[in-house]
Parts: structure tokens; sequence; C-alpha cells
């Protein structure tokens, strides 16, 4: 009897929710081949390969990493039949179009849906996601946590992979301290992600094989809070499942892959921002709520701002930067530090386009949007050193940093710097401690625990 042929695969991804889907699904299955991922969104994750010691026995040589631009001429010259997209925060237009190109060159097109890719765990998980990135996942994720610990937890963070250097060196990353951020030669994107909560003495786990970072992180943990990036629903089973919107940006919550997932299987759904958004664009969002999701709990909040030193704002000319995910997939135009400089009186907020050097000029170039802010793009020690090289060319008084880390730590700038800070702030009732609390009253697998 002849041997099946095993269904060739390529992986569309971004370095995150590929390697997982790939990892809990097709890594030891005999009937299919991945014979690429493709990468876009992050700088230069492209020409690598992931390595035969995280592609498993069926993949001796590793596994290439190729551009999506190349999808058709990936297709045909590998003989693939299906094409599986696997990164988030891109318009539901944008996931047909490469649905459309992968049919058009004659392949399957498959989206992985939760039942086959997220892990059971047997401590409780809080997931923490949201519709689009920029809608303040990351403080209502502190919230979260401050409240749980508050209850006496012992609360473990697992955030959304963002493994851009060595893979094989990022399997299982554990974060405790400071000096581990440079133990792991962490991005500016990690870096914003994982300081918050060290900040409050709590641990982080990130990397590639989610697998074993899940069961290393139970370990340590009475309750997981899997911290969500961009818009991707959570690699783990959540107990509860909170969701974040942003009215800045309404109708988004319904049109954009996979937020839109994330809006309909909400256990708690919080519209952020109530207090700079507009009251029209704010029913907007309760009215999708109701319509799609009804069961949810919903909860208004806003992200009060905090400067330190803001005297150092007023009448002077300020090059604002801003966290460089909610600016680019993200799709704003400003963030806390515009808001902080509107606040605070600056004279001027300068355009920083004119003194942009290497890839932050290609940044601009990609993302015609913006204009009078710079990202914080730092995917690499180069980039780091050219947004450093921005920062310090620019004809400015004052930095606001509007980023959730604090460049200072590892750049040398040579002006005065502000840091933006911004928490969650509910609005009326329900509030999060209740919800919390009336969830661990009835959390069977905190009952077992007992």
């Amino acid at each position: 009897m002849a041997e099946k042929k095993r269904k060739r695969v390529v992986i569309l991804g971004a370095a995150g929710r590929d390697f997982h889907n790939f990892n809990v699904f097709f890594r030891n299955n005999p009937d299919y081949e991945v014979v690429a991922f493709t990468a876009t969104q992050i700088p230069d994750i492209e020409g690598r390969v992931y390595p035969a010691e995280l592609a498993g026995e069926l993949y001796p040589n590793g596994i290439p990493i190729l551009p999506e631009d190349d999808l058709e001429k990936i297709i045909k010259e590998k003989d693939v039949d299906i094409v599986v997209f696997a990164y988030s925060d891109v318009s539901h237009e944008h996931v047909m179009h490469l649905a459309s190109r992968a049919h058009s060159a004659g392949a399957d097109f498959w989206l992985l849906g939760p039942k086959s890719t997220m892990l059971k765990s047997k401590k409780p998980v809080v997931a923490v996601t949201a519709v689009r990135t920029g809608c303040g996942k990351s403080q209502t994720s502190r919230k979260v946590a401050q409240l749980l610990q508050e209850m006496g937890f012992k609360v473990v963070a697992v955030r959304h992979p963002m493994p851009y250097g060595d893979l094989r060196k990022q399997v299982v990353q554990r974060f405790a301290t400071f000096e581990d951020l440079d133990k792991h030669e962490c991005t500016i994107e990690e870096r914003e992600e994982y300081e918050p909560y060290l900040e409050r003495g709590m641990v982080v786990y990130a990397g590639v094989d989610y697998e074993k970072i899940l069961r290393e992180a139970e370990k340590e943990a009475d309750i997981i809070l899997w911290d969500g990036g961009n818009n991707d629903f959570p690699f783990f089973e959540p107990d509860l499942w909170i969701v974040v919107t942003d009215p800045h940006r309404p109708g988004h919550e319904l049109k954009y892959h996979p937020g839109e997932t994330n809006f309909r299987s909400a256990d708690v759904i919080i519209i952020n921002k109530v207090d700079t958004a507009n009251r029209d664009d704010i029913q907007k969002v309760r009215e999708n709520i109701e319509k799609i999701n009804p069961n949810a709990i919903v909860i208004e909040a806003a992200s009060p701002i905090f400067v330190d030193n803001p005297e150092l704002i007023k009448g002077k000319r300020v090059l604002v930067v801003e966290d460089g995910p909610t600016l680019t997939h993200g799709g704003m135009s400003y963030g806390a530090g515009y808001i902080a400089a509107k606040k605070f009186g600056a004279k001027e907020i300068i355009d920083p386009r004119p003194y942009a050097v290497g890839s932050i000029i290609e940044t601009y170039k990609k993302y015609p949007h913006l204009s009078n802010i710079l990202p914080a793009m730092g995917y690499g020690k180069k980039q780091i050193k050219e947004l450093e090289e921005t920062i310090n060319r620019a004809d400015a008084d004052v930095v606001i940093m509007g980023t959730p880390v604090d460049l200072r730590r590892f750049m040398n700038l040579n002006k005065p710097a502000v840091r933006v800070k911004y928490e969650l702030e509910e609005i009326g009732q329900p509030k999060l401690k209740d919800i919390l609390e009336e969830w661990v009253k009835n959390c069977e697998k905190l009952k077992k625990k007992e």
C-alpha cells in the first residue's frame, strides 16, 4: 500500500501565532509537512530559519522563514496545498486578500481556531485581550494582576510571544528582574510589556514553546494571567476572558481579525478611554456589544495619564515618542505622549521626520499617517541605535516618552525627558474588583486548591 502523501503547508505569520500554531497542531502531525513560514509586520524577521531543535523530528533541517510578498512564488515552487493564516491585528479585508492570493495560486486557505490551538491549564487562567493594538490592554492586565495580588494570590503573567532574536535561546523565557531583560537582549517592544510587571515584583514568562512555558508557569502560580498581544485570542483556554475596546476607533471591534473573535467570546468587555472619546462613538461600541455579545459584563473606564515633571513641558518645543505597535499596525496617529503634550502646555510638537535615520525613515514611508510623533521602533540593537540617533538629532527642548518603557534605561539621550504613564480607572459600576471577587468565589480550579 502506497504511503499517504503529506499535505504541504505554508504558515503566514509575524513571529508569534505562527510558531504557536505550528507547535501545537503541525509539529508532530504526520499528515502535514510545513515547508515554510512567511513573515510580515515586523522588520528583519524573514530570512531566518525555525530551528530543527524547535521544529521536531519531522524537520531535521528546520523550516525556512520567507517574505510574505513572495507567497504565490512559494506556493508554486514548493507545491503548497494549504496556506495557514496566523498573525493578528489586520482587517478582515486584508485576510481575504491573502485568501484570494492563496486560492488564485491553487492552495486552500485555513484559519485555525481556539479548539485547535488553545492549551488547557491545571491552574485558573484570566485572559486579557483587545479588539485592536493600543486599546489599553496593558494597563488592564496590570490592574487585574494588582487586584488578584491584593486578594492574596500568586499571579504569574504569560505574555503573547515576541521572539525576534535567536529562537533557540527563546524557547522558555522567565523574567523576574531588570537584569533578565538585558540577559535576554530584549527589544523595546518586549521591554514595554515586561517592565511594568517587574516594577510590581511579578514574574513574566514568554518565548516560543507555550506548552513548556505553561507548565513552568503552573509550578509557581495560583492564577495565570494571559497578557495577549495585538488583538490575538489567547494561547491558553481562559476561565475568565476580559476584552478591551477603544471608542476612538468605534466599529473596529467588528472589522479586524481576530479582534472580532475576542469581542464575540468575551465574558467581560471594557470600553476604555471614555474620558477622551466622543459620546456618540462610545454609544456605537455599546450598541455593538448589545447586538453581538449581549451576555458580556460591560465596564466603562478611563486611561488617565500621569507625567513625572510635567513642568518641563510647559512652553517648550517637544519631541513626542509613542509606543511603536500602537502607531504602526495599530493604525493610531497619536498616543499618550501627544495627549500629555497638549494637556501640559507644550509650545510646539516638532515634526521628527527631518531627523530620522536608517530604518526610522523607512517606517515613516511605510506608515504615512504618522507625522508629528516618533514611533518607538526597536526590534533589534541596530534599530534601537537608529531610534536613539533620531531622538538626539531632533531640534527639541524636551522628549516626552509616551512609551510603557523608560527609554533612558538603555539609551543615552542628549536632552531632558519626561515619562508618561497611564493606568486603568473604572467609571461607575461594575468594577473589575467586584467581577474578580465573584469569579474567584465560583472558580472550580481554585476550589480544588483549597
